[in-house]
């Protein structure tokens, strides 16, 4: 399959972030790393199901690391790779305009209801 160029940065940066839960795991692990349990548990409403294919996905996009210790029990933990870090930096401004303007944000009729 050819893979069509991207018309802009932003194009880049969706083709690599798509969707709602991706964000919120690099959000997540801003931190420093987290092992599954711990990001089921943050990523609040994600099933067990979507959360193992979005860290597949940004691991094979070289978002984040996966250390399997081989240990019993299992032990997991997903982190950032210094370019994931690169662009979890880029979130930050967008994290910092949806806390000004939360309000107004959850004022808006069709995300109430999604909410809801």
């Amino acid at each position: 399959m050819e893979q069509r160029p991207f018309s802009c940065g932003l194009d880049a940066v969706l083709a690599v972030l798509g969707g709602k839960w991706k964000p919120l795991v690099l959000f997540h692990l801003n931190g420093g790393p987290r092992r599954f349990g711990e990001l089921r548990r943050l990523v609040a409403g994600i099933s067990e199901k979507v959360l193992i294919q979005q860290l597949r996905e940004l691991t094979q996009d070289g978002i984040l690391a996966r250390t399997d210790h081989q240990e019993v029990p299992p032990r997991v933990e997903y982190a950032m790779t210094e370019f994931g870090q690169s662009l979890a930096a880029t979130l930050v401004p967008l994290c910092a305009w949806g806390d000004a303007h939360r309000a107004e944000i959850e004022r808006i009729p069709r995300l109430q209801r999604m909410s809801a």
